[in-house]
């Protein structure tokens, strides 16, 4: 195996609880990132779930993932993302040389995007890429109670702000050896701009799934 996909899916969560396997367009939240790993064999040599949870578990292996049990110690909430790509690799043979990341939190994307990703990471010879969509929001800070614009000036119109980007989740490619030296993006990553309504899910609260429910139906 060369490149491999990884979806993280612990069973807690708080603010939503059971996100993981709520059902979205009649399958589970994790199904999506799942489904869409599977369907770019040509690119993608194996899927993998990292898991604590039992259901999880059987619904990953039900929809044809693998899964790598994750241990209780990085499974809480405060454990980092790359806590668990580490503990997957550490499982895996050392042949492996990327590694895509899928959040099953962000289960809308754009059709070609992993295939066109995954084009770019090669042809600029990266160790890392993300994906990230532009703000057209005006921020600001509140100091002293007085609110303190950030981006912008008072009066600016929206269309003429300087361009500031978020990261959106959408997916993330790195290198193998990138992420046992402890991170997923290095800082010379490629960021690749994916500006789609579906780059705004992000799934932690019910309007968040809410949302997702409208946007599924909306492009379907």
């Amino acid at each position: 195996m060369k490149t491999i996909a990884i979806i993280p899916a612990r069973g807690g969560s708080k603010r939503l609880p059971g996100k993981n396997l709520m059902l979205l367009d009649g399958r589970p939240l994790i199904a999506h990132s799942i489904e869409l790993a599977l369907a770019h064999h040509d690119i993608i040599d194996g899927v993998f779930v990292s898991t604590d949870d039992a259901q999880i578990k059987q619904t990953a292996l039900d929809f044809g993932a693998q899964v790598i049990d994750r241990p209780c110690d990085l499974s809480g909430d405060e454990q980092p993302t790359i806590t668990a790509l580490q503990h997957v690799l550490s499982e895996l043979p050392d042949s492996i040389e990327n590694v895509i990341l899928l959040q099953p939190t962000n289960p809308l994307r754009p059709k070609k995007l992993l295939m066109e990703a995954f084009a770019v990471y090669q042809k600029n010879n990266c160790n890392s890429l993300m994906t990230v969509s532009r703000n057209h929001q005006k921020f600001g800070k509140i100091i002293h109670h007085k609110f303190v614009p950030f981006n912008y000036q008072i009066g600016q119109r929206s269309q003429d702000l300087e361009p500031l980007y978020y990261e959106n989740g959408l997916l993330y490619i790195s290198s193998t050896s990138l992420i046992k030296q402890g991170s997923i993006m290095s800082e010379d990553g490629f960021p690749m701009i994916v500006n789609h309504p579906f780059s705004w899910v992000d799934i932690d609260t019910q309007d968040d799934f809410d949302y997702a429910q409208y946007l599924i139906q909306k492009y379907k």
